[in-house]
């Protein structure tokens, strides 16, 4: 035990870096976990969750705080819905398993904002701006820094923060302690990780381009880095170099989510000169910065989508699960319009169509469910891009590892059982407002169009902040929609054909093969196929596992985009446990792939028949009724990939 909860935090300088080294309340030093597995342990967490210290989040109704965040993880119980006449939470919530580890992401960007409007004891609480346009209404500060964060060259609202923005910089520093604080004080190694973190929440023409930025221990610097002190992934990346000296032991990863609302944003080397060295240099810097992206979330799905003309292959019926956005299904827009802080309804809607964008022109409007369709919005296609990337510059750019969170808004993570669902935003705290269409009427994709969100998992030696970060930073993570499967994978050239049988299994392959995350090497061997080790378990508390499958992406001798969904082991009725020895005899040593596994369960009710199920069918909405969302989904998980590159004569 070091250190204690009112010691004041330590103040490193070297050179123009300022890291702040709080004191850790539980660091392990020389001990392992009783219960170290050199064979890896799985756990289960959510690496992105907003508490009332998020400019948009409903959290800010229940105060609920970065420690509450916490507590719910490790299983407490906290305040929550419904609110009485006086706006103090009545309702009581806990989760239904504890989480093994979680980070805390709220926006960075406008914490000194939310600070100076929402603290009593703040000096500019009743300034004129914080009283008539900061809260205004619920809605009032989404809208209002919404269009910041919309622009390419955001800056802070001057009326607040001054000319330089240096004002609300400084008032950013106080939340940010608090969330540093309620990481370290909650941080219990071998039983409970948190992670500090925060959201970077760029929206570019409303389009995503949002990362989390998780950081591996206590030191961290001084302040968040925003969209608004770097509005390019390059220059975050560069700034939190500057900032996060790894010899005073800061370190840091990002990862993208949403892009599945992106229109093309996401796609490498946005906005940099067109040559082969700036590319390679931004490639190997994502390389060691942005190793796992999010796959699924409350706003829907990134795995894949159908309709793409730039990639060959079958439809995916399971890329529909959870898709807020589809080819050829249009979006419709309402007016909208803010004035004084209150949101007003304009005249008539608009009909957008979803169409692929052009090629290397982004769209807008994904944020609002809206725009057109990239191959870098979602995984499956993006990875084929990187492929492509890797044949043209020699280096990878897009060679991301799979997890999965909530993006839950209501300090409430992990809160993903489909039959006990309680909201994530604003608008959702009921049934009725669940099952309606738009956060504070606003056309974003929550409420109906959205879901509980999934889960991070990391196949980690134990249960400490050093152990899943490295987890993380070598891509032995996976994602799950929910439910908490347990699949793995490992690719070699010469697994056994009963490994499944041995007792040993999980030694043998790391002993003989890669995990998932890894580069799978030429074998010297020309004649022989590569071999893999598919394995998952299912979660006794969900339905049973009914198929695996290996997600396979290759390019071919004349450089097309191909993908295919292999269905190695199927069981009609269901099972606990599947693995399986699968050989891929199509393979081609001159062709660049990656392999995922997709572990698939019987099907079960959406979380929205529940909530029908909760009012009389005299006051049921039309959508209880309709066919328009789908009443049965595919609860699954994801692994990370494993690469191979093709071998040039």
């Amino acid at each position: 035990m070091v250190g204690c909860d009112d010691t004041k935090p330590q103040i490193k300088l070297k050179q123009e870096t300022v890291i702040i080294t709080t004191p850790d309340l539980n660091i392990l030093t020389d001990a392992e976990c009783s219960n170290r597995n050199p064979n890896m342990n799985a756990f289960f967490g959510d690496l992105h969750v907003h508490t009332s210290y998020s400019f948009d989040a409903v959290a800010g109704n229940l105060g609920a705080t970065p420690e509450d965040a916490n507590r719910f993880a490790r299983g407490e119980e906290i305040a929550f819905f419904p609110l009485d006449s006086n706006s103090r939470p009545l309702g009581r919530l806990k989760i239904d398993r504890p989480l093994d580890f979680l980070a805390v992401t709220d926006h960075g960007e406008f914490l000194g904002e939310w600070s100076m409007c929402t603290k009593q004891e703040s000096d500019f609480y009743n300034t004129d701006f914080c009283r008539e346009q900061y809260r205004a209404s619920e809605g009032s500060p989404l809208m209002m820094f919404g269009q910041i964060i919309s622009r390419e060259t955001p800056k802070r609202i001057v009326e607040l923060c001054g000319e330089t923005g240096k004002l609300c910089e400084e008032q950013a520093i106080s939340p940010w302690t608090d969330i540093r604080h309620a990481a370290d004080k909650a941080n219990d190694p071998c039983k409970f990780t948190s992670f500090i973190g925060y959201e970077y929440t760029g929206s570019p023409g409303n389009s995503s381009y949002h990362r989390n930025v998780i950081f591996r221990g206590s030191s961290v610097p001084k302040s968040p880095i925003t969209y608004i002190d770097a509005p390019l992934d390059s220059m975050l990346w560069q700034k939190l170099d500057e900032v996060c000296d790894t010899e005073q032991e800061c370190d840091y990863l990002t990862i993208p989510h949403n892009t599945n609302l992106s229109n093309g944003r996401m796609a490498p080397y946005r906005k940099l000169p067109n040559n082969k060295k700036v590319k390679k240099d931004y490639a190997q810097h994502r390389l060691r910065r942005e190793p796992i992206m999010e796959i699924f979330q409350h706003k829907g799905t990134s795995e894949c989508v159908n309709g793409l003309t730039s990639v060959l292959g079958q439809p995916d019926e399971l890329c529909d699960i959870e898709a807020i956005r589809k080819i050829g299904k249009p979006r419709v827009l309402k007016a909208l319009s803010i004035e004084r802080g209150q949101l007003v309804a304009g005249v008539g809607e608009t009909e957008i169509p979803t169409e692929e964008c052009e090629p290397k022109i982004p769209g807008n409007r994904g944020i609002l469910g809206a725009g057109c369709i990239d191959a870098t919005d979602f995984l499956r296609s993006s990875l084929l891009i990187g492929l492509q990337e890797e044949e043209n510059i020699g280096v990878n750019p897009i060679k991301l590892g799979i997890i999965a969170a909530t993006d839950n808004h209501s300090a409430t993570p992990g809160a993903v059982k489909e039959s006990d669902w309680n909201g994530s935003v604003s608008g959702e705290d009921t049934p009725l407002g669940r099952l309606g269409f738009g956060q504070l009427g606003l056309p974003l994709t929550t409420a109906i169009d959205s879901n509980p969100g999934g889960l991070a998992g990391v196949w980690a030696t134990e249960n400490t902040r050093d152990a899943i970060f490295d987890a993380m930073l070598r891509k032995e993570v996976f994602g799950t929609s929910g439910p908490r499967i347990k699949p793995r994978l490992f690719g070699g050239w010469t697994l056994d054909e009963n490994l499944c049988a041995n007792s040993e299994m999980v030694a043998e392959a790391y002993k003989n093969a890669v995990p998932m995350g890894s580069d799978l090497a030429p074998n010297k061997d020309l004649n022989r196929v590569p071999k893999f080790l598919a394995h998952a378990v299912r979660d006794f508390e969900s339905s049973k596992l009914q198929s695996l499958q290996l997600i396979k992406g290759w390019l071919d001798t004349e450089g097309n985009l191909n993908n295919k969904v292999i269905s190695i082991a199927e069981f009609p009725t269901g099972s606990d446990e599947i693995c399986i020895i699968y050989a891929d005899d199509n393979f081609k040593l001159n062709q660049s792939a990656y392999y995922y596994l997709r572990a698939v369960e019987l099907p079960s009710p959406r979380w929205h028949t529940y909530d029908c199920d909760k009012i009389a069918v005299e006051s049921r909405p039309e959508v209880c009724k309709s066919d328009d969302y789908p009443k049965i989904i595919r609860e699954m998980a994801w692994t990370s990939p494993i690469w191979y590159q093709g071998v040039q004569n």
